[in-house]
C-alpha cells in the first residue's frame, strides 16, 4: 500500500520532544544549524498537538517523560502518523528498553549522554531513507497508474471500469470505502456503485455522501480533503465506525461534471492528505472519458438489442401462427449454443441471430398464413428469404456479424438445402444451430395448415434427420438436453412444447 506521497521539503522538519528544556535547546540549535527546520515539546502530548497542526519528517522523542512519555507517544505515532520516523533516546535504556522501541516502529535508538554529532549522523541516515522510501513509492506509483489507465482504457463495460477505479482507490490510496457517483440523466447524481477494503467487515454501515453537500463543493472549485468532524458535514448518514477522512475528486469530461469518486478512511492510523487526492485525481481523470465511453457503448448495445427485438416482431406481425417463433428459436438456439460450449460473445451472435433468422420474409410477396402447401411458385419465392434477409441487414454495419445466420440457416448438412447448396463445415456453425432450433419450433407449434406434433415426434424428426438435414453433433447434443430446457420453462411457469 502506498502512503501519502507529500515531498520531502528543502528543509526537512524535525520535532524535538524532551521534558528537559536544556536538551531541546541544544538539540534544535545544532540540528538548526545543520539547515532542518526544528519544533520542540515537552512532552508525548505536546507533540501530539504539533503533529496535527503540521507535518514532520522526524522525530526525536525522550523515552522517560511526564504525562506522555517516549513508547506511548511512539504507539499514538504508528496510528495516526505512520510515515513519520521516530528516534528514541534515554539515559535509562538497556538492550530490553531498545529491543521493545524498535519492535513498536521506532527508527532507532540512542543513549544519553550523547554526542550531537552522533544525532546529526542519525538524522541525516534517517532522512535519507525516508527520501529513499518515498521515491521507490513513487516509481511504483507511476507504474502502478499505468497498469489502471491501461486496464481503464481497455474496456467498454461500465461495471469493469468503475470496478478498476474502486481496486485502484483501495490499493493506492487506503480507502476503507470507495463510491462512485453518476449523473442520473435527470439532472441529479445517483451513488452507482460502493466498495470496501477487506478489512472492513461486511455487516459494517458505510454511511451515505449527501450529494448537495458534495456538490457545492466541487462546484466551487474547492478541493474536498477534510477529517474527522468536517468529514460528517458531508454524510447522511454517517458510517457505522469513526469517520476519520474523507477525499472527494470530480470525475469531469471537458467542462462537464459526470460524477465523483469519494474515498473515505474508518481508520485512525490513515488519513487522507493533498497527495491522495491528486492520486485519486489522476485516477479520476483516466476514468471519466472511460467511463463516459462505456455508458455511450451502453446505449449503443441497448438500441441494438432493441433494433433486433423491433425487426423480429416486425415478421411475427406478418402471421399470427409464427407470432413469437423469432424469440422462440433464440431461446432454443442459445441453450443449444451454451451446451455446446460456445463464448458468452458467440451465444449473443447466435441469439441475435436467431432473432433475425425470417427478417427476408418482409420480401416474399405471398400469403403467409395461407392454409395447406405453397404452390411450386409460391415456394420459390419463399425459398429467396434468407436472400432477402441478407439484402436487408447487409447496409446495417454494426449487423454484419448476424447475417451468416440469417442467411445460410436453410442449409442442410448433405448440401440439398439453399440458397447456396453449402455442406457439412461449410455451413457457419451459427446457421447449423438455428437450423436445428427452427425447425423444432415449427413443428411443436401451430401452423394454418396442421396441427402442432408433439414433442416426442419432433425430436424422433430431428434424430430421423441427422447427418442428412442437420449436423449430427447438434442434432445430437439438442435431442439429449431439450427436456433440461422444458423442465427450466415449467418451472418458471412458461410453456414448454408437450
Amino acid at each position: 500500500m502506498i502512503g501519502p506521497r507529500s515531498e520531502i521539503p528543502a528543509r526537512p522538519r524535525v520535532l524535538v520532544v524532551d521534558d528537559e528544556q536544556f536538551i531541546r535547546d541544544i538539540l534544535a540549535d545544532f540540528l538548526g544549524m545543520e539547515g532542518y527546520q526544528v519544533q520542540t515539546a515537552e512532552n508525548g502530548w505536546r507533540a501530539l498537538d504539533a503533529l496535527e497542526r503540521s507535518r514532520f519528517d522526524l522525530v526525536i522523542s525522550d523515552l522517560k517523560m511526564p504525562q506522555m512519555g517516549g513508547i506511548e507517544l511512539l504507539q499514538q505515532l504508528s496510528q495516526k502518523h505512520p510515515d513519520t520516523l521516530t528516534v528514541i533516546m534515554t539515559g535509562f535504556g538497556t538492550v530490553e528498553t531498545a529491543i521493545d522501541a524498535m519492535k513498536r516502529g521506532a527508527y532507532d535508538y540512542i543513549l544519553k549522554p550523547f554526542k550531537v554529532e552522533e544525532i546529526v549522523h542519525i538524522v541525516r541516515r534517517g532522512l535519507e531513507k525516508r527520501r529513499l522510501t518515498a521515491e521507490n513509492l513513487r516509481l511504483r506509483e507511476a507504474l502502478s497508474l499505468y497498469k489502471v489507465s491501461e486496464a481503464i482504457a481497455a474496456s467498454l463495460s461500465l461495471d469493469e471500469v468503475i470496478a478498476t477505479v474502486e481496486d485502484s482507490a483501495v490499493d493506492q490510496a487506503r480507502a476503507d470505502v470507495v463510491s462512485t457517483w453518476l449523473e442520473d440523466g435527470e439532472g441529479g447524481y445517483r451513488e452507482r456503485s460502493v466498495a470496501r477494503s477487506p478489512s472492513i467487515a461486511q455487516k459494517t454501515k458505510l454511511g451515505r455522501l449527501e450529494p448537495a453537500r458534495v456538490l457545492e463543493r466541487l462546484t466551487s472549485g474547492a478541493p474536498l480533503v477534510v477529517q474527522e468532524h468536517e468529514a460528517s458535514e458531508f454524510f447522511d448518514p454517517l458510517p457505522d465506525a469513526d469517520l476519520c477522512s474523507l477525499a472527494v475528486v470530480p470525475l469531469r469530461v471537458q467542462s462537464r461534471l459526470i460524477g465523483w469518486i469519494g474515498i473515505t478512511s474508518l481508520t485512525p492510523s490513515k488519513r487522507f492528505d493533498e497527495g491522495h487526492r491528486k492520486l485519486l485525481s489522476i485516477i479520476a481523470s483516466r476514468a471519466a472519458a472511460a467511463i463516459e465511453n462505456a455508458r455511450l457503448y451502453e446505449d449503443l448495445q441497448a438500441t441494438f438489442q432493441q433494433t433486433i427485438q423491433s425487426l423480429a416482431r416486425t415478421i411475427d406481425k406478418m402471421d399470427r401462427y409464427t407470432a413469437g417463433h423469432s424469440e422462440r428459436v433464440a431461446l432454443y438456439a442459445v441453450a443449444l449454443a451454451r451446451w455446446l460450449g460456445l463464448s458468452q460473445e458467440q451465444t449473443e451472435v447466435v441469439r441475435h441471430s436467431a432473432l433475425m433468422h425470417d427478417i427476408g420474409k418482409v420480401g416474399c410477396v405471398l400469403n403467409l398464413n395461407k392454409p395447406g402447401k405453397l404452390t411450386e411458385d409460391e415456394y420459390q419465392i419463399f425459398k429467396r428469404h434468407p436472400v432477402y434477409g441478407r439484402e436487408i441487414l447487409d447496409p446495417i454495419r454494426f449487423l454484419g456479424p448476424v447475417i451468416p445466420g440469417v442467411h445460410l440457416h436453410h442449409e442442410r448438412w448433405d448440401g440439398r438445402g439453399y440458397p447456396l447448396g453449402l455442406a457439412g463445415r461449410d455451413i457457419p456453425l451459427v446457421a447449423r444451430i438455428i437450423s436445428v432450433a427452427d425447425t423444432y419450433d415449427a413443428m411443436t407449434s401451430d401452423r394454418a395448415y396442421r396441427r402442432a406434433l408433439p414433442h416426442e415426434v419432433s425430436i424422433n424428426e430431428i434424430n430421423h434427420c441427422s447427418g442428412s438435414q442437420f449436423d449430427p453433433d447438434i442434432a445430437g447434443e439438442f435431442a439429449a438436453r431439450i427436456d433440461e430446457l422444458r423442465d427450466e420453462l415449467r418451472s418458471t411457469g412458461r410453456r414448454a412444447p408437450e
